[in-house]
């Protein structure tokens, strides 16, 4: 069994869901009531993804670098 570790980006939409993005895999995203939820979510989501990919005979992306910049302006 193979581990995959992915970034998965947090934020709140307008209507105050939580929507959770995976950059690393194109299109891969949902949202929850609460951030519980979109993590669950978005977990489900991943697990689908890397799934139709390797049924499809499609490279599953490996994040080489992930960081958190802070801007000051």
């Amino acid at each position: 069994m193979k581990v995959y570790n992915l970034t998965v980006i947090v934020q709140k939409d307008e209507e105050r869901n939580y929507l959770a993005i995976c950059p690393s895999l194109q299109g891969c995203y949902t949202d929850g009531e609460t951030l519980e939820e979109a993590l669950e979510m978005i977990e489900d989501a991943i697990k689908l993804h890397i799934e139709d990919r390797l049924e499809c005979g499609e490279p599953i992306p490996e994040e080489l670098y992930s960081s958190q910049l802070k801007i000051t302006m």
